[in-house]
């Protein structure tokens, strides 16, 4: 089980070059969605543009109607046009904010299929080796963080970049002062916002790792909940899931705490900014300063007022959103350390351009052959994790079209890994040639559809049986799902169940005994048409009477098949007319 997740060091020299990869990783994937990110930064502009106009359209209304007393039909038209620029100033940042969305959720979405092809591509070997909850946290959880980077913080930063200098340079030739008041106090904003943000980094980087840990421990307790009971540990390990909560919530409240001092050093400049402006305003109307080459008419003076604010608007809306970048930051250091690196979206856009379609060499190859496959092994070697010694070592095995051969050794000799190499779940691809095509260059899909699985432990979900024997043929009717299943002797027990095949299953096959699921792992394969079919010890749990009988169906789905089947029975062995022995990494055929 995984440890208490705890208070990691957090090097900043080590994070220098990680954080610039990140960070133009980050702007790969804007340059993903351009033109909705460019739709979600070119709206608030426009709306800054319009904001010019409605400003100056209501100093104009307010001046004619207190100096200048003009009538209230005479103010209607310009009172009209500053209400359609209020909605269509409304109409841009829903349409903004909707941009924005849709180019997050675009990135969302081509990321999680990224990190699922990478984890499918890796294989089992390689996330047993991994904590599955840090996984999981990362695929959903860090993902997820990066939503506001994309929809908030990119459009916010291009506003706060752009609208305050503008709208500085608009008030410079109405009121110098009021312009470089502006000037001086907007770009101070963003450099304190950027000494807090350092720190507000670090502390959502130590955040989300904490999390992904807590994710890990908690999944990890969760599986074993019922071991833990057995040994009258669950209570200890219940305290344990509390610390480790209690210390994500200190890793919370520590984020919360720098978000909220640089939004409060935000405040503090737009207000001292705002109010130096109506200071100024005040005491030149009252004729104590004298600073103007022309009188202050209230029509500059109120719309130099109502632009002052909304100058520091676009800043306020960056800091408010500065936070999302810093997380966003500390996901993608997440994601590449759960994930060892981070996937190309680019690259896995144009493999799914092209997905689903074989390689050329391995196209024909599935074309050329007849339902058999030949399978030929030179100088395989693996090892695995823990063992001294490799599993296979320089090992040779060739299977015509149509062999049936029983592969034969001792417990813990490699027939699992051999079988699990054989269909490129561990690696050693390239000394293996399936109908005379590196097992490498095959596509997937076809790949899978042409080699067929049934482990020792097959994996059975939360569902009916007849739903778990259909995964091996998600468009198999409901005739031929219970074909399959009297095949695999799999009636024999749904037949005292109160619902058949239709029983409720718990998750992991909750329910069932080693014997059964085995079975309805068999009622899969006999829904497919495999090349080569590759069974481990598909009889292990059965009796004598059920095991002949199981044996006898598997054969005869595989004529015209090529089957290799791992087994310690000799009674099976000699059900087949080759066997095969695995010894010391080497692979003996007679």
């Amino acid at each position: 089980m995984s440890r208490t997740p705890g208070l990691a060091p957090d090097s900043a020299a080590a994070q220098g070059p990680v954080q610039r990869q990140h960070s133009r990783w980050l702007a790969a994937q804007a340059r993903v969605v351009r033109a909705p990110l460019a739709l979600a930064a070119a709206a608030p502009l426009l709306g800054g543009a319009l904001l010019l106009i409605q400003a100056w359209l209501l100093a104009r209304v307010l001046d004619a109607a207190i100096a200048g007393h003009a009538p209230r039909a005479g103010l209607a038209p310009a009172i009209g046009a500053i209400a359609v620029l209020i909605l269509a100033r409304a109409g841009l940042a829903w349409l903004g904010e909707r941009a924005g969305a849709r180019a997050a959720e675009a990135i969302k979405q081509r990321l999680r299929l990224a990190l699922f092809d990478r984890l499918l591509a890796r294989g089992p070997a390689w996330s047993r080796a991994r904590v599955s909850g840090e996984l999981a946290s990362a695929m959903v959880d860090q993902v997820e963080a990066l939503d506001g980077f994309f929809s908030r913080y990119l459009p916010a930063a291009v506003a706060a970049a752009v609208l305050p200098l503008a709208f500085a340079a608009v008030l410079l030739p109405f009121d110098w002062i009021a312009g470089l008041l502006l000037l001086v106090t907007a770009p101070l904003i963003p450099l304190f916002m950027a000494l807090v943000g350092w720190g507000a980094e670090a502390a959502s980087r130590r955040h989300l790792r904490a999390f992904a840990r807590l994710s890990g421990f908690f999944a990890d307790r969760l599986r074993g909940l019922s071991t833990l009971k057995l040994y009258g540990r669950a209570e200890a390990e219940a305290q344990s899931v509390a610390l480790a909560s209690d210390t994500v919530r200190r890793r919370t409240m520590a984020v919360l705490r720098i978000a909220f001092l640089s939004s409060a050093v935000l405040e503090f400049f737009a207000a001292l900014g705002v109010a130096g402006m109506a200071v100024y305003f005040g005491l030149t109307y009252l004729g104590f300063l004298d600073l103007r080459s022309s009188p202050l008419t209230l029509q500059v003076g109120f719309f130099c007022l109502l632009m002052a604010p909304e100058a520091y608007a676009p800043l306020r809306q960056f800091a408010a959103h500065y936070h999302d970048r810093a997380a966003a930051r500390a996901a993608v250091a997440q994601i590449a350390a759960a994930f060892e690196g981070l996937p190309d979206l680019a690259r896995a856009e144009n493999d799914a351009a092209c997905g689903g379609q074989t390689s050329e060499k391995a196209a024909s190859a599935e074309q050329a052959t007849p339902s058999a496959a030949t399978l030929d092994v030179q100088g395989l070697t693996v090892c695995v994790a823990g063992r001294p010694a490799a599993v296979l070592d320089d090992a040779q095995l060739r299977l015509e079209a149509g062999t049936h051969a029983a592969l034969m050794g001792s417990s813990g000799s490699g027939k699992t890994t051999l079988l699990e190499t054989l269909c490129r779940l561990r690696a050693g691809a390239d000394a293996i040639r399936l109908d005379g095509v590196p097992l490498a260059d095959w596509d997937e899909a076809a790949l899978r559809q042409r080699v067929a699985l049934v482990g020792q432990r097959p994996y059975l979900f939360a569902g009916s049986i007849a739903d778990n024997i259909r995964l091996g043929r998600p468009d198999a009717t409901d005739a031929q799902v219970r074909a399959a299943a009297r095949r695999a002797c799999v009636c024999e027990f749904t037949q005292a169940l109160p619902g058949g095949l239709d029983t409720q299953l718990g998750s992991r096959g909750a329910g069932l005994s080693g014997g059964q699921a085995q079975r309805v792992a068999l009622a899969r394969l006999f829904l497919r048409d495999p090349g080569l079919i590759l069974l481990d010890e598909p009889t292990a749990h059965l009796d004598a009477t059920t095991q002949a009988r199981v044996l006898d169906e598997i054969l005869a789905f595989a004529r015209g098949r090529t089957l290799l089947l791992a087994t310690h029975a000799q009674a099976v062995a000699r059900r087949l007319p080759h066997t095969v022995r695995l010894a010391q990494g080497k692979l003996d055929q007679a």
